[in-house]
């Protein structure tokens, strides 16, 4: 579990195809206390440590991974949100994320709002219907409360702050990103559609 507040700014160092997508991640982070097998959420989508170095992790990313997500755009030199799991009595500053991506959302339009930027986002079709305003959505990782929705698009702001550690700094129209719908919501609608 993670709480989609990014607690470093990764590159990918090296892709490397062998059945699965290998990459290496190049990190900020204390490798010395992460273990093999650990859960690190890249850009939202956990995914498993299974080699480490002294500033640098590697991840193994299945095919289904690769289809339901944005890596497959990732490239050498892409800087991503990371984010390490959870431990027991760490403060929750988000909301409660699972890392498992539910799909891709568009970036359709960029707003500059004083210092924040307004950006509106395409969901999926079949998402769409668990994107609420004043709910939260995960978004390349980072915990987002939703200003608005019209349809399948809907609004995020993003303050100074957040674009200084994170990528959403650098984020462009037609940027696909990586989507998790709030978990309530999910089992909101699944009640609604057995009553």
């Amino acid at each position: 579990m993670f709480t989609g507040i990014v607690t470093d700014v990764g590159e990918v160092r090296a892709l490397r195809e062998a059945g699965d997508l290998t990459a290496r991640i190049g990190t900020a982070y204390d490798t010395g206390g992460i273990e093999i097998g650990a859960s690190i959420a890249c850009d939202g989508v956990c995914l498993t440590v299974v080699d480490l170095g002294p500033d640098w992790f590697d991840v193994t990313i299945s095919a289904e991974t690769v289809s339901k997500t944005n890596l497959d755009a990732w490239s050498e030199g892409r800087r991503v949100n990371l984010e390490r799991a959870l431990k027991v009595g760490d403060e929750l500053g988000g909301h409660i994320v699972s890392g498992h991506v539910d799909g891709v959302a568009e970036v359709v339009e960029l707003r500059d709002e004083g210092d924040s930027t307004r950006v509106t986002l395409r969901a999926p079709e079949a998402l769409a219907r668990f994107i609420a305003p004043k709910g939260s959505v995960a978004l390349n990782g980072t915990s987002l409360t939703v200003n608005e929705v019209s349809g399948r698009d809907f609004g995020i702001n993003f303050i100074p702050h957040t674009k200084e550690v994170t990528t959403w700094g650098a984020v462009r129209t037609g940027d696909r990103v990586n989507l998790e719908i709030d978990t309530l919501a999910r089992y909101v609608a699944r009640l609604q559609e057995m009553s």
